[in-house]
């Protein structure tokens, strides 16, 4: 499959210059349009992003996908009210409209200081959240429902699934490779598609994958990947060297593309991506073949 995609803009709508508080970091975008029984939201949309070693979930607010965007300072939710260490990182962020609240599923280092887990918080404003304690998985969670279950699908390409969304996500098949990075989910009819970084490419940008959803989960299987965006600006890193990606934290500014999300609006598919490996955050909206639209 063949998909395009579009910049919105001459630059990235998240930069390091976007406000001092979020840092030189910027990764791990997950968009939501403020649900109407939000009262005096800050804005239109809410942005949740993240730093790679930072201690909280960093919010930017707007009432115009394209912007101006600005930055919530005090962020949303923070180390100290979870039960990990270090860092808290990965917001992938849901709207449960029965219950009027909106769940982040997010990651952090376990007090073993060796593995990171996955945690749900839960907050009924979208800027105030609570975090249970039950760990859901591994660390990278892409969240998706699919008739009845909530599935997730945990870097590098494990499939879990939970009856509710909540608690008890059994685990399932292994997909893609040790090689994939983060990923966005996108249903499509009966079908999923993914769309994700390789750690190693060179340069890395954003791939996707289709899997037919048709059959029982422990047999899905990903498709060969088509390139969907590669870094081709200036902002996106264009003009850096060229050098195989490697896993973990993009100290400087890198020739690379990452961490892609999604997000859909009025028949309409957009791209979030991380620019120059991790320093800012741009839009694209997608364009699909006729006979692959996604339905909402």
């Amino acid at each position: 499959m063949t998909i395009h995609a579009r910049r919105l803009l001459q630059g990235p709508i998240i930069t390091p210059e976007s406000n001092e508080t979020i840092g030189t970091n910027i990764n791990g975008p997950s968009l939501i349009r403020v649900p109407d029984w939000v009262s005096h939201p800050l804005g239109r949309y809410y942005l949740y992003f993240a730093h790679h070693n930072g201690t909280f979930i960093r919010l930017a607010y707007s009432n115009h996908l394209q912007g101006p965007w600005q930055i919530y300072k005090p962020g949303t939710l923070l180390l100290k009210q979870t039960p990990c260490i270090h860092h808290i990182a990965s917001p992938d962020v849901h709207i449960d409209h029965e219950t009027r609240a909106i769940r982040m599923y997010y990651h952090g280092l376990m007090p073993d200081g060796k593995s990171q887990k996955t945690f749900l918080a839960v907050s009924y404003d979208g800027l105030h959240f609570t975090s249970y304690t039950d760990i859901l998985g591994n660390s990278y969670f892409r969240v998706f429902q699919w008739e009845n279950y909530y599935y997730a699908l945990v870097m590098p390409g494990e499939l879990r699934r939970s009856r509710n969304g909540l608690d008890s996500f059994e685990p399932g098949p292994m997909l893609f490779h040790e090689h994939m990075r983060h990923s966005a989910v996108l249903l499509a009819s009966d079908r999923l598609l993914v769309f994700y970084s390789q750690v190693g490419d060179t340069p890395e940008g954003i791939l996707v994958s289709e899997i037919a959803l048709t059959v029982e989960w422990t047999q899905w299987k990903e498709s060969k990947p088509t390139i969907v965006l590669q870094p081709e600006r200036s902002y996106e890193g264009a003009e850096l060297p060229l050098s195989p990606s490697v896993r973990g934290l993009a100290a400087t500014r890198m020739h690379q593309l990452r961490d892609p999300a999604v997000y859909e609006e009025d028949g309409k598919q957009y791209l979030l991506y991380t620019v120059a490996g991790e320093y800012g955050i741009a839009l694209a909206q997608l364009f699909f073949p006729k006979e692959s639209l996604p339905t909402t």
